[in-house]
């Protein structure tokens, strides 16, 4: 069945009728979408963060956000079944990305955070739209530190849809008009960074001297690691490209702007203990949970199993109804018992 759920950690209670707007804002919000949003009444500052990605390298968008920000509560989805996102069309992956946040839409969290390159560079306005809460993206954040980095020529590597779209030359050009930009489609690197080989892997190491050497004779004075898969193998990158060349992570860079909206907004938690997280993914949890732990930089201890099915019934569903009962599950607080039977088959 679509709501049979596998978890490796089964004591999150759900949240019954996540408080969100009725239907999702029109084209016409924009300049003040943000601020409109939370005078609505619909978010409190104690509400979790909602993030996803195609897989498990938006965890490094996780241990970003808990570096800054300890105390927030954070709900994560990683869509490993349909992973990567970076070569297919992209028609389909703003189809994945709006079953992604209605799916999180579905915990009533006060802020989403795109956590994948090639979803922010398809479906950042669409998700925007679609939306009744701030959407904070990978790309734009990532292109603003690099060239606060350097005034020399800046390098992307990113997925090859990520780099087809254009959007980190864009979002670049907007700030800095006659700025070099050098982007390179890197599409083995997310299936190996995803099967846990670590940097100093030869095939690593094989695959990233090819997809650099055009960067290496740029004389770039920064580069963005436009995936967040990529800081992972950021210690290999910097030695092949050398130390005049900086790594801008668009993990990092998304976290502050996740601060900055928090504290614009006033929406920073009031809670004062470290915040939980709670996982989902659309393939194995096992497997999530301990690969999860190099990205996350820290135990996995919850990760529940939701099916792609769900994901896309909830997309043809208004995710915004009050009246439904939510089974999305916040992170765990003191006192909960709740327990939902292992799935085996």
């Amino acid at each position: 069945m679509a709501n049979d759920r596998t978890s490796v950690d089964n004591r999150a209670p759900a949240i019954d009728n996540p408080p969100v707007p009725d239907s999702p804002p029109n084209q016409s919000d924009s300049g003040d979408r943000v601020h409109d949003r939370t005078r609505a009444g619909t978010l409190t500052r104690n509400s979790p963060i909602g993030i996803f990605d195609s897989g498990l390298g938006g965890l490094t968008v996780v241990r970003e956000i808990s570096a800054l920000m300890g105390c927030e509560d954070i709900v994560y989805l990683g869509d490993s079944a349909r992973v990567p996102y970076g070569i297919k069309s992209l028609e389909t992956v703003r189809r994945f990305a709006l079953q992604d946040a209605s799916f999180l839409l579905r915990g009533a969290p006060k802020l989403i955070v795109v956590a994948c390159n090639t979803a922010s560079a398809a479906a950042i306005e669409q998700l925007e739209q679609y939306c009744p809460v701030p959407v904070v993206d990978v790309v734009r954040p990532g292109a603003a530190a690099a060239v606060r980095e350097t005034d020399g020529p800046i390098g992307v590597i990113g997925t090859e849809a990520t780099v087809a779209s254009g959007a980190y030359q864009r979002a670049i050009a907007a700030i800095d008009p006659n700025r070099e930009v050098i982007a390179t489609g890197c599409p083995l690197l997310v299936p190996i960074v995803e099967e846990g080989r670590p940097p100093t892997d030869p095939i690593v190491l094989h695959v990233l001297g090819d997809y650099l050497k055009e960067m290496q004779r740029g004389r770039l004075g920064a580069m963005i690691l436009g995936c967040t898969h990529y800081p992972l193998l950021s210690g290999a990158i910097a030695k092949l490209m050398g130390p005049q060349v900086r790594l801008v992570s668009s993990a990092r860079a998304a976290a502050a702007e996740v601060q900055r909206v928090l504290g614009e907004t006033a929406l920073e938690t009031s809670r004062t203990e470290p915040g939980k997280l709670s996982c989902y993914t659309t393939d194995n949890p096992e497997r999530f949970a301990r690969l999860g732990q190099r990205f996350g930089g820290k135990i996995i201890d919850r990760v529940e199993y939701v099916g792609t099915d769900e994901l896309d019934a909830r997309a043809d569903r208004r995710p915004h109804d009050p009246r439904e009962a939510s089974d999305v599950s916040a992170p765990q607080r003191s006192g909960d018992d709740a327990s939902v039977p292992m799935r085996r088959d």
